[in-house]
């Protein structure tokens, strides 16, 4: 691969939306393509969209977890690999499936996920700060929000 010359021209992404993603796993994976010659990676999470088919209700705790993951494989891995993160915000599983969570369902685990990210994790602060930016009373994030 790295006789290749692709290294040079393109940047890996790192799929996984789990909320329990091995974190070392990862890590090993960014070192392979280093190796490769690979400089830079990209990781892609979900702030909805990619807990089932059928979903019409996004559970924040699920993609927040996913995200901290995240940023513990960032912490975990060369200071200078990290390109970027792409939150992804999956509308169906394929083009023969109904719609599911819909955007505005999901614009608080939107919120949830990208002040963790900004902050580098999620504490109560973070959270009365969603739920002031959002003019929201009480966020949800281990329940289906009501």
């Amino acid at each position: 691969l790295s006789e290749s010359g692709v290294p040079q021209l393109v940047q890996p992404m790192i799929w996984d939306y789990a909320a329990d993603l091995n974190v070392e796993d990862k890590v090993h994976l960014i070192e392979k393509y280093r190796r490769c010659g690979f400089s830079k990676v990209w990781f892609a999470s979900a702030f909805k969209g990619a807990t089932g088919v059928n979903q019409s209700l996004t559970l924040i705790g699920h993609h927040l977890k996913n995200h901290l993951q995240w940023l513990e494989v960032a912490s975990n891995s060369p200071a200078d690999v990290l390109e970027g993160i792409a939150l992804t915000g999956w509308q169906r599983y394929d083009h023969f499936s109904v719609l599911c969570e819909l955007l505005p369902v999901a614009i608080p685990s939107l919120a949830v996920c990208l002040q963790a990210l900004k902050n580098g994790g999620y504490s109560e602060k973070i959270k009365e700060n969603v739920e002031k930016l959002l003019g929201m009373s009480n966020l949800e994030t281990d329940t289906f929000m009501r």
